[in-house]
């Protein structure tokens, strides 16, 4: 099955393991994929990423480890939310000085410029507008 606008599937997938208090998740690999993951680890949203192969040798797969916060009772996920902002139907280009702060700084804006994937806060230091991808926080 091929799915129209995979990093939505990633967010999704990401979203609906966090619900179900899962430690970790896994999907079907790409580089922008394990961009937005690279950038969420740096950030500090997931403890760690890994590219593995899958069953096939050319089907490789994206493991992410998602961090949590707390006691085995009232743990509760570093992520609260992701938002899907440009999508393949209606993209969302923006300039350096209109890159959205995501809840006051306390969230990223992950921004898709000539230089590659980078944080909003990155961009506006390089003098780079782009493609809004999402918003986690």
């Amino acid at each position: 099955m091929t799915v129209s606008d995979p990093i939505a599937d990633m967010l999704t997938r990401i979203r609906n393991a966090i619900m179900a208090g899962r430690p970790s998740v896994s999907m079907p690999s790409s580089k922008v994929k394990s961009e937005i993951a690279r950038i969420l680890k740096e950030e500090g949203f997931i403890v760690e990423y890994e590219v593995v192969d899958g069953e096939k040798p050319s089907f490789k797969v994206l493991r992410i480890t998602l961090k949590y916060v707390g006691e085995r009772r009232e743990r509760s996920c570093v992520i609260t939310n992701l938002e899907r902002v440009s999508r393949p139907g209606r993209r969302i280009y923006t300039q350096k000085k209109d890159i959205p702060w995501v809840l006051s700084g306390m969230g990223i804006a992950i921004v898709s410029t000539s230089k590659g994937l980078m944080t909003g806060q990155q961009a506006r230091r390089a003098n780079m507008g782009g493609e809004i991808i999402c918003k986690v926080w």
